[in-house]
């Protein structure tokens, strides 16, 4: 092999952006007969800095001088760097790292950038999924096992008040994939259970139990049926007019709207009541939905359950027997909790999402998102809030904001 054979310029342009920067770039390396090897270009506030990344002909110079003759014409700045190899060697260790924050400050970013650093690993492309209602960044991280990362970051997370999600960069994050949902205090704002309680005059007991309960403090299916017990005597139309009052989660009808349309499933996994998230499914078109069923005689509640609880366990098992249903792997599934029953179930998933959750929950999960606002998820999967408004206004809709 000739010396020269693996020589490589990288060719880096900078000014104000106008059409044709590009085109006019690549037209001068195509007289070159160079091969093109990495292309990387950004706009910001309609600034452009563009990279190319070509194969060097033994006469460079002379591409380097043709190459600043046109970024002269463009009023551009230009750099021509001579160098060795390709950018194969970035691919490896690869990982996406989304970071959210309400705001984002730059001393957070700084202290993410500082943290991938120490793990040795170079942070590729950088990317804004979303300016608002929260700030999201997409950094494209190689060279650091993910794992690591994950850990490192997490910690760093939680002392600059953000959140950050680390995943692996594979084909699953671009897959049609399967959605489950906790639903009380994750799909919904609060909890059925206690807004029911409070036709029988005992929420605060109700309260008190679902807070021990969630936090991990209790077993879930004795403190369900010690709950379920005060409810004996509530009448069945109250089960109506909780619904009604029912308040989603902020951004809940657009990430299911939104993700519907790229053809993924949803799931309402619940230790909550099939009277309501039955309904719930229905309103919002959910594909599958498992709670408890309370037990009615007479028109009122017996304080009773119908058949198994749906506990922590029995949510896990929920999601792999959805996953069959729909024929995708477990690791192109997502789930999202709050509570230690959902522990399982995150953890059986491929991507498992802590969402605004209890202190046990966020420790263990892999991923914490504590903003309010539960499309943010979308940020994860590679979809950003430009693509979400641009796919509504074609469909001749208007994405709220903040999200609803």
């Amino acid at each position: 092999m000739d010396a020269d054979d693996d020589k490589t310029l990288l060719i880096t342009l900078s000014g104000k952006d106008r059409p044709g920067v590009t085109s006019a770039v690549l037209d001068t390396l195509a007289r070159a007969g160079v091969q093109v090897l990495d292309v990387e270009q950004i706009v910001l506030r309609r600034r452009l800095v563009l990279g190319v990344l070509v194969t060097a002909p033994r006469d460079w110079k002379r591409l380097a001088r043709e190459v600043e003759q046109t970024a002269a014409g463009l009023d551009m700045a230009v750099d021509v760097d001579r160098g060795v190899g390709d950018n194969k060697g970035r691919r490896e260790g690869r990982s996406h790292v989304t970071v959210l924050g309400a705001p984002l400050r730059a001393v957070s970013m700084a202290a993410v950038a500082g943290r991938i650093a120490d793990c040795g690993a170079n942070i590729d492309r950088i990317e804004r999924m979303a300016r608002y209602p929260v700030t999201a960044i997409d950094l494209h991280v190689s060279g650091a096992d993910p794992e690591r990362l994950r850990t490192l970051l997490a910690t760093e997370a939680a002392a600059q008040g953000i959140d950050v999600a680390v995943q692996p960069a594979n084909l699953l994050r671009h897959g049609m994939r399967l959605v489950v949902l906790d639903v009380d205090s994750t799909l919904i704002q609060g909890e059925v259970i206690e807004m029911l309680a409070a036709h029988a005059g005992q929420e605060e007991e109700v309260a008190r139990v679902t807070e021990e309960a969630m936090g991990g403090d209790l077993d879930f299916e004795e403190s369900l049926r010690q709950r379920v017990a005060l409810l004996e005597g509530v009448p069945e139309e109250a089960l109506d007019r909780v619904y009604d009052d029912l308040v989603l989660a902020p951004g809940a009808r657009t990430m299911v709207r939104v993700l519907r349309r790229l053809g993924y499933r949803f799931a309402l996994v619940s230790g909550g009541f099939s009277q309501v998230t039955d309904r719930l499914a229905d309103d919002l078109g959910i594909h599958y939905s498992r709670a408890n069923e309370l037990e009615v005689v007479d028109g009122r509640l017996t304080g009773r359950i119908v058949g198994d609880v749906v506990d922590r366990a029995a949510k896990a098992t929920a999601l792999r027997e959805f996953a069959d249903a729909v024929g995708v792997s477990l690791e192109a599934t997502v789930a999202i909790g709050d509570g230690a029953n959902d522990l399982d179930m995150l953890n059986a998933a491929g991507l498992g999402i802590a969402f605004n959750a209890k202190p046990v929950v966020r420790e263990a999960a892999d991923t914490t998102i504590n903003v309010p606002y539960l499309d943010a998820i979308m940020y994860l999967l590679g979809i950003s809030r430009e693509e979400i408004e641009a796919a509504d206004a074609e469909a001749g809709l208007t994405t709220p904001s903040p999200p609803v």
